[in-house]
């Protein structure tokens, strides 16, 4: 049996064993416990404490009613991030052949066990606290739109495929599918609509 290695203690002046910790990395790994990769940019580990789902903006924005408020949901571009449970990644193929979207191409991808996303800025960097080091919001970073909070356990507010059917308070994977799947499709075809015809 493999024993816990307990994480190298944090100076009070804000360094580690290797020197000077970035504010963000800290926020996300002693705020909230959540693993991120070694080295800039801050990256967060999917499939420990949860996946993500990254859909187009637009079809996101209607999944928001799915969601419970400490539901943590992360905006980039014009791409939006729904944290799920983890294991999600895994059962999303499936959950879109049971609904009947898995012979459609949809923007739809789920990140999870072995996978990294962008950790977005936490709430008041731009306001300069937390400030992270070098240059901080560039265009087009990752920020919260519903972040989470620290001290607080983010897996009950996560939408989870055990949901169904009722029990527990977190929302439910199949009706956040659904409704991302049915807005990702409609967001193709207006698209499409307003590409120009072409004429041989």
């Amino acid at each position: 049996m493999a024993s816990a290695i307990p994480s190298p203690r944090r100076r009070p002046d804000g360094h580690g064993p290797a020197g000077p910790v970035d504010p963000v990395r800290r926020w996300y790994e002693e705020g909230l416990g959540w693993v991120t990769v070694p080295g800039p940019p801050v990256r967060l580990v999917t499939g420990v404490r949860f996946d993500v789902l990254d859909v187009p903006a637009e079809a996101g924005v209607a999944a928001l009613r799915h969601l419970g408020p400490a539901s943590p949901v992360a905006l980039r571009g014009d791409r939006m991030r729904l944290l799920v449970a983890e294991g999600s990644a895994a059962e999303l193929p499936g959950l879109l052949d049971w609904l009947e979207w898995g012979a459609l191409a949809l923007d739809l991808t789920a990140i999870g066990a072995g996978g990294r996303t962008e950790a977005p800025l936490p709430p008041g960097a731009a306001r300069g606290e937390p400030r992270p080091a070098g240059p901080f919001a560039p265009q087009g970073a990752a920020v919260w739109l519903r972040p989470p909070e620290p001290g607080c356990e983010v897996e009950p507010s996560l939408p989870t495929l055990s949901a169904v059917g009722g029990g527990g308070g977190a929302p439910d994977l199949v009706r956040l599918v659904d409704t991302v799947a049915t807005q990702c499709h409609r967001v193709r075809l207006r698209r499409a609509c307003a590409q120009p015809l072409a004429f041989s």
